[in-house]
């Protein structure tokens, strides 16, 4: 069967989104002070991106067994100015965390994920510019 999602509208502009295991996030617009109450859908784009991807290069540096202590990634979008407002450019950074990262690895990693296993990165590039970085911290 396939994934299925319930959105039900709780007021104003807030929806709570539930998957299939009950598991529940509020998405909204804005509250009375014109600021988003929870997170809106364009942010929740950003994160299924970087959670996708993520998910990808630890699976991967595991198989080629790095010993990967954090990996942070910080998703960024800019959107057009005309309606729809989609994504134009998103950039993807990653900030790894380590003993004994082999850079090559990692830049494969990165490659793997973002050329063939990301469905999510798959289904935006033909809407958005998608580039990436990466760095490692002592």
């Amino acid at each position: 069967m396939a994934p299925s999602v319930t959105i039900e509208w709780e007021r104003d502009l807030r929806f709570t989104a539930t998957n299939e295991r009950n598991v529940s996030m509020i998405m909204d617009a804005t509250d009375a002070e014109g600021r988003p109450a929870g997170i809106t859908p364009m942010e929740l784009l950003l994160m299924a991106l970087g959670g996708c991807t993520g998910i990808d290069v630890v699976l991967i540096l595991k198989k080629q067994r790095q010993k990967l202590e954090r990996l942070t990634l910080n998703v960024t979008g800019r959107r057009r100015e005309e309606e729809p407002r989609y994504y134009e450019q998103i950039h993807v950074e990653y900030v790894f965390k380590g003993s004994g990262l082999d850079e090559k690895k990692l830049q494969r990693a990165i490659q793997l994920s973002e050329e063939k296993y990301c469905s999510i990165s798959v289904m935006l590039k033909n809407r958005a510019k998608i580039t990436s970085s990466y760095r490692i911290e002592k």
